[in-house]
């Protein structure tokens, strides 16, 4: 058998087997948790353990006092330079730091930059997850990987308790998109824990109490 025709009754193989499998995803029995049990207090009090169980900095506002509390966040640490998406609302934008809006910014000048702010399109309490579907108030993903530092906006709103209500929100996410549980980190090697491998090492969350 050549090469060509090797290659050729892999593929087929691999495509009969994945027209079975979709026949007979509908007997599949899908018996998991479709809904939680908590009320929006419940979710946001889950959410905020989770977030600070990973290490990450967490701290609740209103819109009121999000830019005060922004600027709060950002000085913490003495960081001045931060990289904002494009369409970040301009009232995050403070006076009180330096910022490079991300116009097809380089990859050397954003990790010259000491962070990053963006928006946020859910949260999923259950597992401390921050999900960025990387529209124009999130941002390209690089933006997010390359700094030390992340802070993230969430909406109260956003919050949901079980993965399962996030999809049922977004029967459609985007192919690309990043979830966030917690600071990078790894102890893939000799069960060390390395802070900032694939992403940034710190992270803070900004929940905003949505206005009644």
């Amino acid at each position: 058998m050549t090469t060509s025709s090797s290659r050729q009754a892999i593929l087929d193989r691999i495509r009969a087997a994945t027209l079975s499998d979709s026949n007979s995803r509908a007997d599949v029995p899908r018996n998991y948790i479709h809904h939680g049990a908590l009320d929006a207090a419940g979710c946001l009090h889950l959410m905020t353990e989770r977030l600070r169980e990973y290490g990450a900095d967490v701290v609740e506002s209103s819109f009121a006092d999000l830019p005060a509390v922004i600027v709060r966040q950002l000085q913490s640490n003495g960081r001045r330079g931060f990289v904002a998406p494009p369409s970040l609302p301009a009232e995050w934008l403070v006076a009180a730091v330096v910022w490079e809006i991300d116009s097809n910014l380089s990859n050397e000048e954003i990790e010259h930059c000491d962070g990053v702010v963006t928006a946020a399109s859910a949260g999923v309490a259950d597992s401390g997850t921050i999900v960025l579907h990387h529209g124009a108030s999130e941002g390209r993903r690089v933006i997010t990987l390359l700094p030390d530092f992340h802070l993230c906006i969430l909406r109260a709103s956003q919050i949901v308790e079980t993965l399962p209500e996030y999809f049922a929100r977004f029967p459609q996410p985007p192919r690309l998109a990043t979830y966030i549980s917690g600071p990078s980190a790894t102890a893939d090697i000799e069960m060390t824990r390395i802070k900032g491998v694939h992403g940034p090492r710190f992270l803070s969350v900004i929940i905003v109490h949505d206005e009644i």
